[in-house]
């Protein structure tokens, strides 16, 4: 058996003209492990993701909320206004959200949408908002 062995232990590898050698990368690509169920980890990862719930603002905290926004839009008929808004973005995936903190120069207020739009271009609209300060003489005065 041994001889049987020795016989091709030594033999070149076959070359055929009509298909080139494979390169080792390629052949090793051939014996990678299969993914069975493809897109399972990211499902998982996605469920596993947490999301805020929307927090229902107190009488209280809803009068001071309309408070700033009052006293903001006041100062927006002389001047433009530096504003620091958090609000709720809804997840567009799953339910819940998160509170983001946005905080720029307020251009004008868009009474047809509800929205606070800066200089930038954002827009907050006021019914995610929950809470706003405004900026005067460098100072952010919490409402």
């Amino acid at each position: 058996m041994l001889d049987n062995h020795n016989q091709i232990i030594h033999a070149c590898r076959p070359q055929y003209e009509d298909f080139p050698q494979m390169s080792i990368s390629d052949r090793a690509a051939q014996f990678s492990p299969f993914a069975a169920l493809v897109g399972y980890d990211e499902a998982v990862a996605e469920t596993a993701r947490l999301t805020d719930s929307r927090t229902e603002l107190t009488q209280d905290e809803q009068d001071a909320l309309n408070d700033g926004l009052n006293r903001l839009l006041g100062l927006l008929d002389e001047y433009a206004v530096t504003a620091a808004v958090t609000y709720f973005v809804a997840d567009k995936r799953k339910q819940g959200g998160r509170y983001v903190c946005k905080t720029g120069e307020v251009r004008i207020y868009d009474c047809y949408d509800n929205a606070l739009v800066f200089t930038d271009g954002e827009r907050v609209a006021v019914d995610d908002m929950y809470s706003i300060s405004i900026a005067c003489d460098d100072t952010m005065i919490q409402q």
